[in-house]
C-alpha cells in the first residue's frame, strides 16, 4: 500500500519542477538515519544516479535508469549482490526509489523510431525530485540537531572543568563547607555520561552540573563577602 501510494505521489509532482541530483542526494545523505538507511545503501542510491546522464531531475524528463546488476555492483565498489538488493529494497521501503518492473521483469529501455527512449524500466527517480523539499527540511534539522549536540557537549566540558577547579581551589583554600559531599556529587554527575551520550543524555546531565557549578558560586561569594565584612568592623574597632 506503501509503494502503491509512492507511485502516485511521482505522478503528482507539479509541471516544469526541477532539482540538481547531486543536491538532493546530499540531503538524502544527511537524512540517512531519519530515512532508515545505512552508508550502503547511499552508495547504491549513489550508483543509480550516476546512470542518470543529466545533472538535474526534471518533472518532464525519463526519470527510469535501468542498469544491471552487474552495472550497479561495479559503481558501488563491488558490493556484494545480496547486499545490493538488500539497500536497493531499503531505498524503495524509505520511498526514494520506485521500482518500474517489465513484464518479464528486466530493466531495459524501449526506443522509438529516431532513437529516443519512449519507455523505460528499472528504477524510477522520480521520488527524489517530487520529495526534494522534504528532504532538504530533514537534512537541515538533522545539521541543526547535530549542531546543538556539539555545543551541547562543549559547554558540558566547560562547565565540568569549571566545576572540577572550584572544588579544588575551595578545598586548597580550606574554605568553609562540606566540599568531600559537594566533590562525590560531581563525580556521580560524571559517572551518569555513558560512552556515546545522546542529546538527552548531555542536556540532562549539562543542567545538573550547572546547577551545581551556580550553588558552588554563589557559596564561595558569601563567604567571600562574610570575610570582607569581618574585616570591615575590625578597621571601623581600630
Amino acid at each position: 500500500l506503501a509503494l502503491l501510494k509512492r507511485q502516485v505521489r511521482t505522478r503528482e509532482i507539479k509541471p516544469g519542477k526541477s532539482v540538481q541530483k547531486w543536491k538532493v542526494f546530499r540531503d538524502a545523505s544527511e537524512a540517512r538515519e531519519a530515512l532508515g538507511l545505512q552508508s550502503n545503501s547511499l552508495a547504491v542510491l549513489d550508483a543509480l544516479l550516476s546512470f542518470y546522464p543529466e545533472n538535474e531531475l526534471r518533472q518532464e524528463a525519463q526519470l527510469v535508469v535501468f542498469p544491471s546488476n552487474a552495472q550497479l555492483i561495479l559503481r558501488a565498489h563491488g558490493m556484494a549482490g545480496a547486499t545490493l538488493r538488500r539497500h536497493l529494497a531499503l531505498l524503495v521501503e524509505a520511498g526514494l526509489i520506485v521500482r518500474k518492473d517489465s513484464a518479464n521483469g528486466k530493466r531495459f529501455a524501449r526506443k522509438n523510431n529516431t532513437g529516443e527512449i519512449e519507455n523505460a524500466f528499472g528504477f524510477d527517480l522520480s521520488p527524489m525530485l517530487a520529495r526534494s523539499e522534504e528532504l532538504a527540511l530533514i537534512a537541515q534539522k538533522v545539521v541543526a540537531a547535530r549542531s546543538a549536540f556539539r555545543k551541547a557537549k562543549e559547554n558540558l566540558t566547560i562547565c565540568r572543568r569549571d566545576v572540577r577547579k572550584l572544588i579544588s581551589a575551595a578545598m586548597e583554600e580550606g574554605a568553609e563547607g562540606d566540599w568531600v559531599a559537594i566533590e562525590a556529587i560531581y563525580v556521580e554527575l560524571v559517572a551518569r555520561i555513558p560512552r556515546s551520550p545522546a542529546m538527552g543524555d548531555v542536556a540532562g546531565v549539562l543542567d545538573e552540573m550547572e546547577l551545581l557549578r551556580e550553588e558552588i558560586i554563589n557559596r564561595l561569594d558569601n563567604q567571600e563577602n562574610s570575610q570582607i565584612s569581618s574585616t570591615n568592623d575590625a578597621q571601623f574597632e581600630r
